[in-house]
């Protein structure tokens, strides 16, 4: 009988700290080869010039991504003042240049007035769909699409000037914020321009650089080294609260059925979401519904471990 060196099945969240120049897409590609595995997905993709925290989904942990909560993000970036670019970052075409640069008491004035909830303009050159297409096959092809600005959270902004045209930007902000908007945003307001010449997520969800592995550890590790490296899928929701179950309501919760909060002695509110373990070990992940003839209860809405 050959032997296998691989296992079947990998299933939890590797953290990488992705290196520039790739695709999130060549990411999960890689991924995919050195755990063996054709179920790998990324849950939130990282353009080629950044670098940082890109959390990957391995084996039935995929189906992970549409319930995940945790989803603010921290950025260090660098805006370039001076200058704007179809893509909105250093790497595009440039359409304008300027040396009247406002001061930095000017400039530090214009990024605190984008602290909090604002509306942002998706860029061309985004994987988002209007229509079917996706926004960036369109841009290649020299269209601009018609698109509404979405509602944001920019929880802070920390301010380090480098030069006179250069600042490094510290952003905490909520999920779906495009940092290059972000930084052309600001040069427009300033009336000079501005693009991002650098970005690295320092931080995604749960899950920061601490945790991540870069794809050259992965590649010069043993497989047995490489698994280890995967987090378990628990870790995805660790902010949600747990309940432990016997062995029959496992039974009922593998079929589907929900229990009723008053029979688990729980009271968590309507749309939460709750871990579900059994003998310890997490298997499932519930969400609090309504029931009008018996009240709430915590119905499972995905099996990680049959």
């Amino acid at each position: 009988m050959k032997r296998r060196d691989k296992p079947d099945i990998v299933s939890g969240v590797i953290i990488i700290d992705k290196h520039e120049g790739v695709t999130s897409h060549r990411i999960v590609q890689i991924l995919r080869k050195l755990y063996d595995t054709p179920r790998v997905g990324h849950t939130g993709t990282l353009d080629p010039l950044a670098t940082g925290v890109l959390p990957v989904l391995v084996g039935r942990a995929v189906k992970a991504s549409e319930f995940l909560l945790s989803n603010n993000k921290e950025y260090e970036a660098i805006l370039q003042l001076g200058m704007t670019t179809d893509t909105q970052d250093i790497t595009g075409e440039i359409l304008s240049e300027t040396n009247l640069i406002p001061d930095e008491n000017t400039v530090r004035s214009v990024i605190s007035t984008f602290i909090g909830d604002i509306m942002q303009m998706p860029p061309m050159y985004s994987a988002i769909k209007v229509g079917g297409v996706k926004l960036v096959d369109a841009a290649r092809q020299g269209e601009i699409i018609e698109r509404e600005s979405r509602p944001i959270h920019i929880d802070s902004i920390d301010v380090e000037k480098l030069t006179d045209k250069t600042y490094k930007l510290n952003v905490a902000c909520s999920k779906g914020t495009y940092i290059r908007t972000l930084c052309a945003d600001i040069g427009d307001k300033l009336g000079c321009g501005g693009v991002m010449a650098a970005l690295r997520r320092t931080r995604s969800g749960l899950y920061d650089l601490t945790h991540a592995h870069t794809i050259e550890e992965l590649e010069a590790a043993t497989i047995e080294e490489r698994i280890a490296m995967v987090r378990p899928c628990e870790s995805l929701f660790a902010d949600c609260p747990s309940i432990h179950v016997n062995d029959f309501q496992a039974k009922l919760i593998r079929g589907g059925t929900e229990l009723y909060q008053w029979k688990l002695k729980t009271d968590f509110q309507l749309g939460t979401h709750v871990r579900i373990y059994q003998n310890d070990t997490f298997f499932a992940l519930g969400e609090v519904r309504e029931y009008p003839e018996k009240g709430s209860a915590i119905k499972p809405i995905r099996l990680f471990v049959l």
